[in-house]
């Protein structure tokens, strides 16, 4: 269970990418704080790769893992927030999930070079001991 367990330096690059992303954008949008927009990142990815958890919001009504963060922002919307800071955690989130996750699927179909692109490097998989022999032979 768990996507990312024996895989810490693809969770460090989930992470990085997400913050790189979001601190782009951030001077664009005047904002400071972009731990909420990190937060609707992971709950999106989670959802996006556990799509028959069945879910409850507030014992109301029930509903399927990827539209978690759909509920989230509109719960956000009717107590008066706003949803820019969601919005974006969201969108990284997509943009994550897509190129780690279908990308690799259709390079692997149409027979590109490339499969990977958000393969960690090396040296972050040495630093999270996530760097086994085998891997030296794989290239």
């Amino acid at each position: 269970e768990g996507d990312f367990r024996g895989r810490t330096a693809n969770f460090v690059m989930m992470i990085m990418f997400g913050v790189i992303f979001m601190t782009a954008v951030a001077p664009f949008i005047s904002v400071h704080f972009l731990g909420s927009s990190l937060t609707f990142m992971m709950v999106y990815v989670w959802g996006r790769r556990n799509e028959d958890i069945r879910m409850s919001f507030l014992g109301v009504f029930t509903f399927n893992a990827p539209y978690l963060p759909w509920v989230m922002l509109t719960f956000s919307m009717l107590l008066g927030n706003g949803v820019l800071m969601d919005a974006i955690g969201i969108i990284v989130g997509h943009t994550y999930y897509f190129l780690e996750y279908v990308y690799p699927a259709i390079a692997e179909i149409r027979g590109w070079r490339r499969k990977k692109i958000l393969e960690p490097p090396r040296i972050l998989h040495w630093i999270c001991g996530t760097y086994h022999a085998q891997d030296l032979h794989r290239d």
